[in-house]
């Protein structure tokens, strides 16, 4: 069966997410937007996700996450949200909703634009396999160039590729990643391969 772009979010599993500008319009317009977008997004999202990898695009964005356990963000949620809303899907979906109104905010009064920045509804694939995540993040790291925003990815400067291998602490599961590709060197070189396995694509990416 095919798995729905709005399923529930589960505890303890991951998740390919993805949302794009309403009416394919930018989400963002200069270096600091994508700076801010990060600054946001930790604000609102990182007591519920454990961010795995992350690409931002003109029009759109792709996130790799975990939902983390929900006894551990059930009191962030009723600190954050001001109620206790016991279904995890829930309280990840307010969140996002806060999240992207915050950031459209600050877009739509640096712009003079008005109205939804984002479309409605964001979309998640559930990433069942453990061997898919190696695919996924190498897909969502890839994107720049495959939209031909340039020429070479691991020169992008608004996707997580370049972070992961950078040795200092952030909330970004680094060493996680790291240990999926089995060293900076395995990495590296699954990265620089550009062919992809079509039939495992199909099941976990969500296509921009």
């Amino acid at each position: 069966m095919e798995q729905s772009f709005y399923s529930p979010l589960i505890p303890n599993q991951f998740y390919h997410i993805f949302n794009r500008g309403n009416n394919r319009e930018n989400l963002f317009y200069t270096a600091e937007n994508y700076h801010y977008f990060l600054k946001k997004y930790d604000c609102y999202l990182s007591d519920y996700l454990d961010t795995y990898a992350y690409c931002l695009l003109p029009n759109h964005f792709h996130l790799l996450v975990k939902v983390k356990d929900i006894e551990v963000f059930k009191v962030s949620a009723f600190l954050k949200l001001g109620q206790p809303i016991e279904d995890p899907s829930e309280i990840i979906s307010e969140a996002f909703r806060r999240f992207f109104m915050s950031y459209s905010k600050a877009i739509n009064k640096q712009t003079a634009r008005t109205g939804s920045l984002f479309q409605k509804n964001f979309k998640r694939k559930q990433i069942q396999h453990d061997a898919y995540l190696m695919t996924c993040a190498k897909y969502i790291h890839q994107n720049p160039q495959k939209h031909g925003i340039c020429e070479d990815f691991k020169t992008y400067s608004y996707s997580s590729y370049g972070r992961i291998l950078v040795e200092k602490p952030t909330k970004l599961m680094k060493t996680e990643v790291l240990n999926w590709f089995g060293s900076k060197n395995g990495y590296k070189d699954v990265h620089h391969s550009l062919k992809s396995d079509n039939n495992i694509i199909e099941k976990i990416i969500i296509e921009a």
